[in-house]
């Protein structure tokens, strides 16, 4: 099973942050492939630099890295691909990291119930 890691999973799965859930868990330790969007560290990206995150964005990377994570780039068919999503979320961040999962398709594990909305391949931790 590939997973797609939604940026809040992303950062607690690196900092081993008991939000985590034991299914979370589970399901990163038996995926074949765990993916993350290059959307989640743009997004990173934007709140680190507004002062709404203290992070080091290049060793949050790092990390990804070496944890065997792979980023996945985005693509104009993601994009595409969120003119088909509903109107639930207004982020576009989550909006293009579930058109990402669509359109791959890869699990998607997420914290936020209304990402979990969209697709019955995200899971809700």
């Amino acid at each position: 099973m590939r997973v797609l890691l939604d940026t809040h999973v992303l950062l607690w799965s690196l900092a081993d942050d008991p939000k985590l859930s034991a299914n979370a868990r589970r399901l990163i330790e038996g995926a074949t492939d765990i993916y993350v969007s290059s959307a989640s560290y743009w997004e990173l990206a934007i709140k680190i630099g507004l002062g709404k995150l203290a992070a080091d964005l290049a060793e949050i990377r790092l990390n990804a890295e070496q944890s065997g994570y792979l980023e996945v780039p985005v693509t104009g068919e993601h994009a595409q691909a969120t003119l088909l999503l509903a109107n639930h979320h207004k982020d576009p961040f989550d909006r293009l990291i579930i058109a990402t999962a669509i359109t791959e398709p890869m699990r998607l594990l997420t914290a936020d119930s209304i990402v979990a909305q969209y697709t019955e391949l995200a899971t809700l931790i």
